[in-house]
């Protein structure tokens, strides 16, 4: 049976959030007859068809060129030819939700063999069926909104602050590299209770080997991408075996051992399916957190407004509680400027710019048009957008077709509000504490993962010191 690509066009005309989705078959209904037929496209180059072209467009600041230049051509959902297989893109944010809502029914996820060997096959994000609900089920349980409050809050300030109050006055710093150290340093501490430094640092130096071989060619080979991160999964699984043995062997006591503690005492899973669903829930966390923290700062420093702006917001809420002690849930509640600037980084840096789904069988679609009026200048970054009445609606990422960063349907990501979370409360603590200058021009890629290509490099200014110890 042939396999079909389908992605997802979430902005303008100017820049695109793709997600890409891998159909089994997406046919279009013949007006004259009942026969089927796939969208106009192009196949190619023989063999490697428009590869060539859609890694170029990724690896570049713009990774919806190419979905750009073929809806142009032939339309929202379009065929052509990637990796090796004849493929359907959609570019309709209608379909795509469509696709998303019937998560198990008409289709289901499809990844590359070195994405699925790497998150494990008993993980929430590769399996299907019942597995994959019982996964997400104990994934939003445990990360649900009381203990986001209860058990995540504080803990999330700890550590941002032990983090943020290592950097000096004057130090110059690559901020890729101190958000990646604060989203691991999180994601770590929360889910397996871990937070020496040794710890961090290694944990933080396999995550990097490992998601540089997500998207690489599965050759497990000394040298190659994937082999180095298959050996970095191994040494990920040991630090999560031995915290599993930790747990067994002395009694904890509530809360301990982060989410894995809580896992092994609430559900009943297998070791070798806990140490992938803790993958999971490390990757998918880290990922989105972390750049997501650096794509925030980085487009607040090229709009100063912006800027001025979310520093009010957040000086305000300190001023608000005397400067002393932990925010509490009512002052993140406040945050709506902020709020605003966290859905315009996911906007335009398109963290996960594709996703995979395979058609269970044949698929007829009616392309409808909608009013893209939200994304009128959608290359620059706006967070005012979000505060419009007319948005309102669209912005609500649970349910909207535009705008679907946590993606939607049986797998809208279980940790979309604590992600929100810890990326809010980085960005309460770094601009009330330091002003920074650029020093290094830089400019986005998406391969193999979202990043800046320099790093973000900044000199820091201290604007007061915060210690973690007094709170």
């Amino acid at each position: 049976m042939r396999e079909i690509y389908s992605a997802t066009l979430m902005i303008s005309s100017i820049l695109f959030i793709v997600f890409l989705v891998q159909l089994l078959v997406c046919k279009k209904k013949s007006k004259e007859k009942t026969s089927y037929k796939l969208p106009p496209g192009r196949r190619g180059w023989p063999l490697i068809g428009d590869s060539f072209n859609w890694f170029n467009a990724v690896a570049g600041s713009h990774p919806p060129q190419f979905v750009h230049q073929q809806v142009n051509r032939f339309g929202k959902i379009f065929s052509c030819s990637l990796f090796g297989k004849w493929a359907v893109v959609s570019a309709d944010p209608t379909f795509n939700r469509f696709i998303m809502q019937n998560e198990g029914k008409l289709f289901q996820s499809s990844y590359p063999k070195s994405f699925r060997d790497l998150v494990g096959k008993n993980g929430v994000i590769t399996v299907h069926g019942e597995q994959q609900r019982k996964l997400h089920g104990i994934a939003s349980n445990m990360m649900r909104l009381e203990k986001l409050k209860f058990h995540f809050l504080d803990n999330i300030q700890l550590i941002m602050l032990q983090t943020l109050n290592k950097l000096d006055n004057n130090q110059v710093i690559l901020l890729q590299d101190v958000c990646r150290k604060v989203a691991i340093n999180l994601m770590v501490n929360q889910l397996l209770g871990a937070s020496s430094e040794t710890e961090i640092n290694e944990m933080a130096h396999f995550f990097s080997d490992f998601v540089d071989g997500c998207l690489s060619l599965p050759i497990n080979i000394p040298g190659f991408a994937y082999h180095t991160a298959m050996k970095a999964r191994e040494k990920i699984i040991r630090k999560i075996n031995k915290t599993i043995e930790k747990h067994g062997q002395e009694e904890s006591s509530e809360g301990s051992n982060g989410v894995l503690g809580r896992l092994l005492e609430e559900e009943s899973l297998p070791d070798n399916a806990v140490a992938d669903f803790i993958i999971n829930l490390l990757f998918a966390g880290n990922e989105t957190t972390a750049k997501t923290m650096l794509f925030a700062v980085y487009f607040l420093t090229r709009c100063p407004k912006a800027m001025q702006q979310l520093l009010d917001e957040q000086d305000s809420i300190r001023s608000n509680s005397s400067g002393e002690g932990m925010l509490t849930w009512q002052d993140y509640k406040a945050m709506s400027f902020t709020q605003c600037v966290i859905d315009e980084t996911l906007r335009l840096g398109g963290i996960a710019i594709w996703l995979m789904r395979e058609a269970k069988q044949d698929v007829v679609y009616q392309a409808v048009h909608l009013d893209e009026n939200l994304y009128k200048g959608a290359s620059t970054f706006h967070p005012w957008r979000w505060m419009e009445p007319e948005n309102q609606e669209k912005r609500n990422w649970r349910s909207s077709p535009f705008y679907c960063p946590f993606g939607g349907g049986a797998r809208f990501c279980p940790g979309a509000e604590l992600s929100r979370l810890q990326i809010a409360i980085f960005l309460h603590y770094f601009v009330t504490t330091f002003t920074w200058t650029q020093l290094k021009e830089d400019r986005m890629s998406f391969f193999p993962s979202a990043r800046l290509v320099n790093g973000f490099q900044i000199r820091l200014t201290s604007r007061h010191h915060l210690d973690s110890e007094s709170l």
